[in-house]
């Protein structure tokens, strides 16, 4: 793979370069069109999607970033996005051309004042895993390999001016009114400020592990302050594979549980007892060792759950709330799903969509075992949003649903859900992690 020697960090060369990607988009268009005639619909719709795809992905690529981040998290709903965009933009997970030697030894001098090789008594020129924000080098240092994170030059300058690029196009997919959506794009615009300050990354990583250290099967590494600064983290090497690449293999199926059973008490615990969680669930956050146990690898994403979202968020998923339509209602109203100036429409239909999305989603937490290898919950899922994408009525309702938090428990849900499901996990006790509340 070839690595960069530059990265686009001003306003004016990145928004370049999505208009760049925009002409190539339109080009596609007219091919599509133009194959819908002498293809079927079908064929021509799939090669339309993986052109797309490729040509956006490979623009992302490049600027990464907030831009890259935002199609990382995309692909981890495969409910929502076509798969060839899924199988694309997965890649932002782990996989994207890295920076040159040259700019990693520049970001070295600059905070350190030294070249990497001077501090460490080995250090990987190649990067040996490279994502969105940052990317890996291994190094050694007295008896200790050590992984390097290094930040791409540029990321935190660019998120507002990115954030600006990819609104229209996701108020558009996600038909998000302009009115009362600026909550939701600072959510998304803190977080990634957040997942930039390696000073805070540092400091959550070695709270979340003291806390979670007594799960059992669950590792994490250790953090190295004196070789870490604002754009560089140090932390313990870790042997193993990532998630996807684990559940690519043939595994037996008590390895299969016990690492699903793993990352689900994992969670669970981060949830309900620490009130804050990793959320960032996609497979290149997490690596399986030779001794099947699951190795977590990086907390630069956490969301703190406040008491007055956690508490609605939680009665919901219990069946009898559910079933009770005074309380569901009271619950809808303090998660700002519904709001007292909705039209007598807005609130049937919505309370209507809520309660058929929480009845299913909410399934595992009624349950005191759950199979997350059961395709038909997962069927039921995706046919359940592509039939609420259809329909017509709700392009004239005002879509900004619900409190700012839902973005990134959402999104740590269909994360999880996903990973559980890759793994085809069996028999998954659901309260474990209260055996291990201290």
């Amino acid at each position: 793979m070839k690595t960069l020697d530059k990265i686009p960090t001003g306003k004016i060369e990145r928004a370049g370069s999505l208009i760049k990607t925009g002409a190539k988009v339109g080009v596609n268009y007219l091919k599509y069109y133009g194959n819908k005639i002498a293809k079927d619909e079908e064929k021509a719709r799939k090669i339309l999607h993986e052109e797309n795809a490729s040509d956006i992905y490979d623009s992302l690529k490049e600027l990464k970033g907030s831009a890259l981040k935002v199609a990382q998290m995309l692909s981890m709903d495969k409910n929502i996005m076509p798969q060839q965009y899924v199988e694309k933009f997965s890649l932002s997970q782990f996989s994207v051309p890295p920076l040159s030697g040259a700019l990693v030894k520049k970001t070295f001098r600059k905070y350190f004042g030294k070249n990497p090789e001077d501090i460490f008594d080995e250090f990987s020129a190649e990067s040996v895993n490279a994502a969105s924000i940052g990317q890996v080098h291994k190094a050694k240092k007295d008896d200790k390999t050590l992984a390097v994170k290094i930040q791409y030059p540029g990321v935190r300058e660019s998120i507002s001016s990115d954030l600006k690029l990819v609104k229209p196009i996701a108020m558009k997919m996600f038909n998000i009114r302009k009115e009362g959506s600026e909550t939701y794009f600072q959510e998304v615009e803190d977080k990634l400020y957040e997942e930039t300050n390696y000073h805070l990354e540092l400091q959550r990583s070695q709270q979340i592990a003291d806390h979670c250290s007594h799960l059992p099967n669950v590792v994490f590494p250790n953090y190295y302050p004196d070789f870490s600064c604002e754009k560089i983290i140090t932390m313990d090497w870790m042997e193993g594979e990532h998630l996807s690449e684990f559940t690519a293999h043939k595994n037996t199926q008590e390895d299969l549980n016990k690492i699903g059973q793993t990352l689900w008490d994992f969670y669970m615990y981060q949830l309900h007892v620490l009130r804050r969680v990793h959320a960032d669930p996609h497979p290149g956050n997490f690596l399986v060792s030779k001794e099947r146990k699951l190795l977590v690898i990086d907390f630069g994403c956490i969301k703190e759950i406040p008491m007055d979202f956690y508490l609605p968020y939680f009665e919901l998923a219990k069946e009898e709330n559910l079933k009770n339509p005074e309380i569901f209602n009271q619950k809808l109203y303090e998660l700002e799903i519904l709001r007292h100036e909705d039209s007598k429409a807005e609130k049937e239909f919505f309370s209507h969509l809520f309660h058929e999305l929480l009845e299913l989603f909410t399934r595992p937490f009624n349950n005191h075992k759950f199979d997350f290898s059961d395709e038909s919950f997962f069927q039921q899922m995706a046919e359940l949003g592509q039939r609420y994408a259809k329909v017509s009525d709700i392009k004239e309702m005002n879509t900004n649903r619900g409190s700012k938090h839902f973005i990134y428990m959402n999104r740590t849900f269909f994360g999880l859900y996903n990973m559980m499901h890759d793994l085809k996990a069996k028999d998954i006790i659901i309260n474990n992690y209260q055996n291990f509340i201290l």
